[in-house]
């Protein structure tokens, strides 16, 4: 079953707003297995959103329109579906009754004439209830199409649509579907396709997709089935053969799990503590670690020593060491990843530092990296040479942290 969404609403057009319900949408319509070929964003006029609408009916079992629905002028969408259907609007007497409620107990709102174009429905339509705004949802049936017009507002939107729309689509498609993801780090993108390019090559059910992250790439493995055991049983040996070409550079098969989730999980089993010290990152390294529930129990202290002050002084970096080598190499990195442990008595310490821009030198480029691990009376460093503006280089030497930890407990630490 195809499914198409309509996004209406200038204030999308001139990106005063960001369409997140689009990517919402997008997605949940991916796990009940409906087709998404076309997304469209209208503004409020009625002539283009008509012709956009009547081309959506034509090529789609399910259209969804977000927006438009509220009480003033230029809220056309539930007009402008009804003239396009040849439905007439009739008054809902249940939706007028909720509107006179909800402002009732709105003390700081007063109802004015405008709000009642609201519980105006499309003749036949089936009028689902929001329970966070006034304006109502409604699903038009005709000729074998479905109409879903749903608010704008998100936090209308997405309670209105799991728990009202979600059913109803479930019913259109009987079908299960079914993803597992796998995540991988430390492999570019097109050598994971590379590796994989048979198992995408036969791909029928299920299917492969991969999508490119900040020094990850994710692959999604999908099955449409008749029942969820049987997806299950479809998607199963995929990821086995994908985990077992890819050995340790896998780092997850859950779709929540993040890479410092994971690093996070790993400090927790083998029993181990962190510290951080870092330079260009700036905090960002002990930040994603922190950000994950349960971190305390393995975080020991994060050192964000920028300045060559701060490097000897907090992580025992030597003076010598600074002046032949400078503040970015792999001797310094080296130390500042030592220091840290001995600071704080950790397992373990992760060590950054680089060039992150807008200025380098010749021999030490922008994007110059060096990441260090102090782990079990040794250090590995490692050298990269990251593109791209200053933010995306910082990002990069978080992620390659992050990875340098988790491959170095595996190394040290894997039953």
């Amino acid at each position: 079953m195809v499914v198409e969404v309509i996004s209406v609403g200038t204030e999308l057009l001139l990106g005063n707003i960001v369409n997140t319900n689009a990517q919402y949408l997008a997605g949940q319509c991916a796990q009940l297995g409906l087709s998404m070929y076309h997304q469209t964003t209208i503004g409020d006029n009625e002539s283009r959103l008509s012709e956009a609408l009547t081309q959506a009916l034509d090529r789609s079992d399910v259209v969804i329109l977000t927006g438009g629905l509220g009480p003033t002028e230029d809220d056309l969408t539930k007009e402008t579906c009804a003239k396009v259907m040849g439905l007439k609007l009739v008054e809902d007497a249940h939706t007028k009754q909720r509107i006179e409620e909800y402002f009732k107990n709105n003390i700081y709102s007063c109802i004015t004439d405008n709000n009642w174009k609201q519980a105006s429905v499309p003749e036949g339509a089936l009028v689902l209830d929001n329970d966070n705004g006034t304006a109502p949802g409604l699903i038009i049936e005709k000729e074998g199409k479905h109409v879903i017009l749903l608010p704008g507002p998100p936090m209308e939107l997405i309670p209105l649509f799991s728990k009202q729309v979600v059913p109803y689509l479930k019913k259109l498609q009987p079908e299960v579907i079914r993803s597992q993801m796998v995540k991988i780090c430390g492999k570019g993108e097109s050598l994971v396709e590379t590796q994989i390019r048979d198992l995408i090559d036969a791909q029928t059910n299920p299917t492969i997709a991969t999508y490119a992250k900040t020094g990850e790439v994710h692959l999604r493995i999908t099955a449409r089935a008749g029942s969820e055991d049987e997806a299950k049983a479809l998607i199963k040996p995929v990821v086995k053969e994908i985990k077992n070409r890819f050995g340790d550079d896998v780092y997850t098969v859950k779709e929540e799990e993040t890479l410092e989730m994971a690093v996070v999980r790993l400090l927790q089993k083998y029993d181990l503590t962190v510290t951080t010290a870092e330079s260009c990152t700036g905090g960002l390294l002990s930040g994603r670690i922190i950000n994950v529930p349960g971190a305390s129990e393995v975080f020991k202290e994060g050192f964000v020593t920028y300045s060559n002050k701060a490097k000897r002084k907090t992580l025992d970096v030597s003076k010598s060491t600074l002046k032949k080598y400078g503040a970015v190499s792999a001797q310094t990195a080296k130390e500042m990843a030592t220091g840290g442990v001995f600071a704080t008595d950790a397992d373990t310490c992760i060590a950054v530092t680089g060039l992150a821009g807008p200025e380098g030198e010749e021999e030490k480029p922008v994007g110059l990296v060096y990441i260090a691990c102090y782990m079990k009376d040794k250090v590995k460093v490692e050298e990269y040479h990251f593109k791209g503006n200053r933010e995306k280089i910082r990002e990069q030497s978080v992620v390659k942290a992050l990875d340098l930890l988790r491959r170095s407990i595996l190394a040290n630490y894997k039953d």
